[in-house]
């Protein structure tokens, strides 16, 4: 996306798409990159764009694709053979170091996951609102995030497996990460011993302080014993997410797109190590330190320590693995440069909450009948409803977050090529529609979900890809070559962006 032409070259109109996760980070997140709203600062080596699938023309191959094919392949699941099993689970090397599937995405009316047996896995499924672009199902796919927490997060005093306490926790955890005050439905602060609400005494708590100062059940000794950890905007150690990336399915009741069964990657995260505030702020500190030392502005190239098979770290104390479709459709291992396209946007950006998009964006229900309840899987609540979301910007007040981005970008995506929201949003002249931003106010599915044609042309478009296996070049589900993206940029190029946007 960072390859963007934001000026366009006929009107002469400047889009700012960067701005979503080009920021100023929230502390503990000392990332500050909002320069780059204004400047295409790449590192010497990759000033040639890399990502030549941005240029593929796919549309004859898209063309002997039919829509009754890529239906029933997006609804076959890759993930578990047609006995129930996980296949990685059975296929991976019986020494593999790294993360070995064990969510049966089958989930009870709370979120949380149960294993064929009802043992509780100690996933649980988090709704959210998908981050602004790429991540919105018009632009390719579905997904999905689950949340786990460390054992002893889901164990009381006596360390047995207690809903209520790990439920306590994760809202604990949630409080902190949002650094906000976060409703819960009635908890007895005497039985656990923790003032979770912050009054100074030992009460009835309907909301889990910002400035909580513990966590409840054995992770309560934990924490005194200085195992584990506890810190505004952070998670504790060993928190773990799995996040899949799916096609697009679609619903001839509801005349809707759906989360598909068939996965295009599972991505897993795990916080492996501890930082504290001023070790991240060195971190942050450092690329300015080299680009000082080496006299110029221009970006210098990450480095990721790590491999494909115990995942790539971060520097910020996490590690990422991931797998992704073989040529037959088959999830494998993702490799060693495969998986570094993830890290550059779960390491350095302002955007992140600890190096995490989804869970400072979820939902923040505490009624399981309400449709803003947050813990739950899209497969048993979806978008369709969902009010649009307000975020505060440090220069332009609180917006309407969706209707913001629209504002700014002049479409739908980084890449403005979406021509289906363009029509829907959009005047001849490019002023937005002032009737479907106020539907969009109410309904944020209106803009987030594609028509059953797009929705089955993107899929055409990236099952081609997979059968190239040629995703070091880039993962989008074009089918048509982009527009709007350079192949080169020069060194000090500029954007054009003269009013950034920092939240």
């Amino acid at each position: 996306m960072c390859y963007t032409k934001t000026k366009d070259e006929h009107t002469g109109v400047v889009s700012n798409p960067c701005y979503s996760c080009h920021t100023k980070g929230k502390i503990p997140n000392y990332f500050n990159d909002t320069n780059l709203q204004k400047e295409y600062s790449f590192p010497k080596e990759i000033l040639k764009n890399p990502f030549s699938n941005l240029f593929k023309d796919r549309a004859q191959k898209v063309a002997k694709i039919t829509d009754e094919s890529i239906l029933e392949y997006v609804r076959e699941s890759n993930y578990f053979d047609y006995k129930g099993n996980i296949v990685l689970k059975e296929t991976l090397p019986l020494n593999w170091k790294g993360y070995k599937p064990d969510c049966y995405y089958d989930f009870d009316e709370e979120g949380f996951d149960r294993d064929p047996k009802g043992k509780l896995t100690r996933w649980r499924a988090l709704r959210y609102y998908p981050f602004l672009g790429t991540f919105w199902p018009t632009n390719g796919s579905t997904d999905d995030v689950l949340i786990r927490l460390d054992t002893s997060f889901s164990q009381n005093v006596q360390g047995e497996i207690d809903r209520n306490v790990y439920k306590l926790n994760l809202s604990i955890v949630e409080a902190l990460v949002k650094q906000k005050n976060i409703a819960i439905n009635t908890a007895d602060e005497q039985q656990y011993g923790v003032d979770l609400n912050g009054n100074g005494q030992l009460d009835e708590a309907s909301y889990i302080s910002k400035d909580v100062k513990s966590y409840v059940g054995k992770a309560k000794d934990a924490l005194n014993r200085g195992e584990i950890h506890l810190a505004k905007g952070l998670f504790p150690e060993n928190t773990e997410f799995l996040h899949s990336v799916r096609y697009i399915d679609w619903d001839e009741n509801t005349g809707n797109v759906t989360i598909a069964k068939r996965m295009k990657e599972l991505r897993y995260a795990k916080k492996t190590k501890w930082l504290t505030y001023s070790e991240i702020s060195r971190v942050a500190s450092a690329e300015l330190w080299e680009a000082q030392m080496n006299e110029t502005t221009q970006g210098v190239m990450a480095t990721f320590r790590g491999n494909y098979e115990e995942g790539l770290n971060n520097d910020l104390g996490w590690v990422y693995q991931g797998f992704i479709e073989d040529r037959e459709g088959e999830l494998r291992p993702q490799t060693h440069e495969e998986t570094i396209g993830c890290m550059g946007c779960h390491a350095h950006l302002g955007a992140t909450a600890d190096s995490i998009f989804s869970f400072p964006r979820k939902f923040e229900g505490t009624s399981l009948a309400d449709k803003m309840y947050g813990w739950n899987h899209w497969s048993q609540k979806g978008l369709k409803g969902i009010p649009e979301p307000k975020a505060s910007y440090l220069n332009k007040g609180e917006k309407y977050e969706y209707s913001f981005y629209l504002t700014n970008n002049h479409s739908g995506n980084e890449f403005r090529n979406n021509s289906e929201v363009q029509e829907k949003f959009f005047e001849a002249d490019g002023a937005l529609k002032t009737e479907m931003i106020e539907r969009l106010h109410q309904d944020i599915s209106l803009l987030l979900f594609p028509s059953k044609r797009r929705a089955l042309e993107l899929n055409k478009g990236y099952k081609a890809m997979v059968k190239e296996q040629s995703y070091i070049y880039g993962r989008d589900a074009n089918v048509e070559p982009m527009q709007n993206v350079y192949q080169e940029v020069s060194e000090g190029q500029m954007t054009h962006i003269e009013d950034t946007v920092v939240q």
